[in-house]
């Protein structure tokens, strides 16, 4: 009962209590699309502003064929990741069939995941989304029911303190019997008393409140994006470390480690402010101390906003922000996975082309949906690849065992999100929630074996086209960042968009 008692409070205390965050710096839903056994389902996960929390689950199914989906939360690895609990049935909208809705509590910041489970005609199905769990802000109680609050609790304090006096003064009596001076002394000291008492109860709540309030301030800057240290150590070498401006802080994450996401321990991208005209996407490896570094390429002077992605042991994404100033750098040509863009300047408002050219004559075409742009509006951004010619690109390659990857930034720099065709979900992450399907515990997940929004022949180049399932988080002007392999060569798309 108490444990209960506790529990109540805990998550009373949590609706009311104040500062916006994201774990993948302003974008902390979570978009999916890959198969669930023989069916093809586009998972949307919006993450509750507080934790614990509701997330309401969007699915939707590309077939007709399902006929019922079942979600439970779960954690990523470790203990209970492979004990789930009774799941909940999601909802079938009356009006599509294949749009499936649900509510699961997360009961717990860190790194989890929705498993789903689906039934329908070819049998049954079953995948994990990765889900980072984190409260993104804590949030003021209304000034309503805070007068509402504080009326009754004065109403209680008084309350007590006459009572108190009115048992003390004529608990025993009998009758018409008046209270003699003496009773009515005593009657007054103990009010005196219980006021007292009753002030240092308060007094002890409103500081049981604060320190309850500090530590889940705590929790909620644990999971802010950490700070960058950045510092280049000589004429074209970057180092990168966690900033810890003060000792009390968190240890974010310890650098050293950090697990491979597909292929990278870190996915470094260093952007031209406020222009947005220039973008690398570079990897560095980690040096002594718990940092890494990198040698730069070329680079015009100017300020860089650094976002440095990276997956911990847990499965959990951080996103390591930073700025830095450069003069002219001339630093080692670009190498492996390594690559860069440059051109115009992002306009506002942003002037919504869909066609982007590419350095060997070829483009890559934005096959964009009808309409206005809105927020919070799941969507499947499609890319097609043209030759030179105008012809579908017949040369396409796994970049670093995927499609392709797309960077979604915010003019403002508020939002910064690095998408797969799988979705937002890290690869790491999603190799965890794979390998912890029923069946799947012997055998070892791969980039190139995992479910994928654009199909991965076994041999033979690509498909001319990559998708991202994704979402633009808050209204605003953005530049889009499509990056895909041709020819054993990085090439690179830019795309802006104005959303409503």
């Amino acid at each position: 009962m108490r444990s209960q008692i506790q529990l109540l409070g805990l998550s009373i205390f949590l609706l009311f209590t104040a500062l916006p965050i994201g774990a993948h710096v302003g974008s902390p839903d979570v978009f999916y699309e890959g198969n669930a056994g023989p069916y093809r389902l586009f998972v949307t996960v919006r993450v509750p502003q507080v934790i614990p929390g509701v997330a309401d689950i969007q699915i939707r199914s590309e077939s007709g064929e399902v006929r019922a989906i079942r979600v439970v939360p779960m954690r990523l690895a470790g203990p209970g990741s492979n004990l789930p609990p009774t799941p909940d049935l999601a909802a079938q909208s009356k009006d599509d069939a294949q749009f499936f809705t649900a509510s699961v509590w997360l009961m717990e910041s860190g790194a989890l995941q929705v498993r789903v489970l689906v039934d329908g005609v070819q049998g049954q199905g079953e995948v994990s989304v990765p889900v980072p769990s984190f409260a993104q802000r804590t949030l003021p109680m209304q000034k309503s029911l805070t007068g509402l609050l504080l009326a009754l609790m004065l109403l209680l304090a008084v309350g007590v303190v006459f009572i108190v006096g009115a048992i003390v003064r004529e608990g025993n009596l009998e009758g018409d019997e008046a209270p003699s001076d003496a009773r009515n002394r005593r009657a007054r000291r103990a009010m005196l008393g219980t006021a007292v008492l009753v002030v240092v109860l308060l007094f002890l709540g409103k500081a049981w409140w604060g320190l309850n309030a500090a530590d889940f301030q705590r929790r909620v800057d644990f999971f802010k994006p950490p700070a960058a240290a950045l510092k280049l150590v000589d004429a074209h070498r970057l180092e990168i470390r966690v900033e810890r401006t003060d000792i009390r802080s968190p240890a974010y994450i310890r650098l050293g480690d950090v697990i491979p996401d597909h292929g990278h321990l870190m996915h470094l991208f260093l952007l031209r402010v406020p222009q947005l005209d220039a973008m690398w996407h570079l990897h560095p490896d980690p040096v002594e101390g718990g940092a890494f570094a990198v040698d730069l390429p070329d680079m015009p002077a100017g300020r860089y906003q650094v976002f440095a992605d990276v997956v911990d042991p847990r499965g959990y994404p951080w996103t390591l922000v930073g700025a830095i100033n450069f003069s002219q750098i001339s630093g080692k040509p670009l190498a492996g996975d390594d690559s860069m863009w440059s051109g115009a300047p992002l306009a506002t408002p942003a002037s919504d082309a869909t066609v982007s050219p590419i350095p060997d004559g070829g483009h890559i075409v934005w096959q964009r949906p009808a309409g206005p742009l809105k927020a919070s509006v799941p969507l499947e951004f499609s890319f097609a690849v043209q030759d030179k010619n105008g012809h579908p690109a017949n040369d396409m390659e796994p970049y670093m065992g995927i499609a392709g990857h797309a960077e979604f930034v915010r003019s403002d720099l508020s939002v910064f999100a690095h998408v797969h065709p799988a979705g937002s979900v890290s690869m790491a992450a999603l190799e965890l929630a794979q390998a912890g399907l029923p069946g799947s515990a012997d055998s070892v997940q791969t980039p190139m074996s995992m479910p994928m929004s654009t199909p991965m022949p076994e041999s033979g180049p690509l498909p001319p086209e990559v998708r991202f399932p994704f979402g633009f988080p808050q209204p605003g002007d953005y530049r889009i960042f499509v990056q895909i392999k041709r020819a054993g060569r990085v090439e690179t798309g830019v795309f802006d968009a104005h959303v409503q």
